[in-house]
């Protein structure tokens, strides 16, 4: 299923919605930061303290594709290997195809197969995201963003928006020098961060991932932050988050529909063929669009001809 849904498959949308009745269960943990900041060690971790709990966990790894080749590496399941024969870890590795917010824009359809399958805690972590990527935010209900010394400072930090995302700020590699101004540096920061919603306000803490050391104090930061929202927060954001998913998949599919090989894109060229400027271009197909000229549709138009004569019917 997940391959259908990464694959625009047609038979996905009736499998998701026979299997939709039992997505919602699983709590899911957003994983993100800056390129080499430990990401999927962390995640490692975190695996490794979840099934100590007999938890069963479902990870996706979003990793880069190649703006030349569209090839990726998916390695990131390479540091995820000691889960490798665990029958309670599902690792889905997925290539971001091109997606600029972090995750692939298969990525939800992915979570709601894992949850809708059984699994108690999803994780996804994002590609190394710069400073306006941050899709993730719709994909999970508790965010982590990992940063370590050398990544820059807090200011840094601000400048990303990590900060306005983020429920739960991860110094890692906190065993390396600069990690102590790095906490000091993010916690000022957050001083000047308004409170979330329900007042919650984002904890700074340090682990390093690579020694197992602190995983524990991140996944109680995790549940902290699970226990603040409840269940009434947690279902509104999550509702909130779904009528965002039905936005932008209207919004990617109207695109398709009308730049495809039998939409507007002849009739966008020819008006500016007219010395319109794009501005009364964007305008005109607009009013097309949502039925503004529908009263005229027969009549004149303003640069001559019918609608039909500039293939706007």
């Amino acid at each position: 299923m997940i391959s259908w849904a990464e694959n625009g498959d047609a038979r996905f949308p009736e499998a998701l919605a026979a299997v939709y009745p039992r997505v919602g269960r699983a709590w899911r943990l957003g994983v993100t930061g800056p390129p080499g900041a430990g990401k999927s060690t962390l995640v490692n971790e975190l695996a490794r303290l979840l099934r100590a709990e007999h938890l069963t966990v479902g990870i996706l790894a979003v990793d880069p594709s190649s703006p030349f080749s569209g090839g990726a590496l998916l390695g990131d399941r390479i540091r995820m290997e000691g889960h490798a024969g665990d029958p309670g870890v599902f690792i889905r590795s997925m290539a971001s195809r091109g997606s600029r917010g972090g995750i692939a824009r298969a990525s939800i359809d992915a979570c709601d197969v894992m949850d809708a399958f059984g699994f108690d805690e999803i994780v996804i972590e994002t590609v190394g995201v710069g400073q306006a990527e941050y899709d993730v935010v719709s994909a999970a209900d508790t965010i982590a963003v990992v940063l370590c010394p050398g990544a820059g400072d807090g200011i840094q930090a601000m400048k990303a928006g990590l900060l306005e995302v983020a429920d739960l700020l991860v110094v890692n590699k906190a065993d390396l020098d600069g990690a102590d101004r790095l906490q000091v540096d993010l916690e000022d920061a957050l001083l000047l961060r308004a409170q979330q919603d329900g007042g919650w306000r984002a904890p700074v803490v340090r682990c390093s991932a690579g020694t197992g050391r602190g995983a524990d104090d991140v996944l109680a930061g995790v549940r902290a932050h699970r226990r603040h929202l409840g269940e009434a927060l947690r279902d509104e954001r999550r509702r909130a988050k779904r009528l965002q998913q039905v936005q932008r998949m209207v919004s990617e599919r109207l695109s398709e529909s009308l730049w495809g090989e039998r939409g507007w894109r002849a009739a966008a060229q020819a008006l500016l063929d007219r010395d319109r400027t794009p501005y009364n271009v964007a305008s005109e197909l607009l009013d097309t669009l949502l039925g503004g000229i529908g009263a005229r549709a027969s009549g004149p138009h303003p640069e001559g001809g019918t609608e039909k004569e500039v293939g706007l019917s």
